[in-house]
């Protein structure tokens, strides 16, 4: 299998949706209620965050290039 870059963007974006969906599994399980505008705001947050984690990791990156090859 190629290698490819660590992207923490998606790493970010993966755990949100993770856990909302585990937040969901415990309700649908009965182990405790989770109202259903809950999603939203998970889901929101961790996209804008991952966004937000791959803009900084772009920089980070180019910046590094940058300075690699000048």
């Amino acid at each position: 299998m190629p290698r490819h870059e660590f992207q923490p963007g998606k790493l970010v974006a993966g755990l949100f949706l993770a856990i909302t969906g585990a937040l969901y599994l415990g309700d649908a399980l009965g182990g405790w209620e989770v109202p259903w505008f809950v999603a939203f705001p998970l889901v929101a947050g961790g996209l804008c965050l991952a966004g937000v984690t791959g803009t900084v990791t772009y920089a980070v990156r180019r910046r590094r290039r940058s300075r690699a090859v000048g």
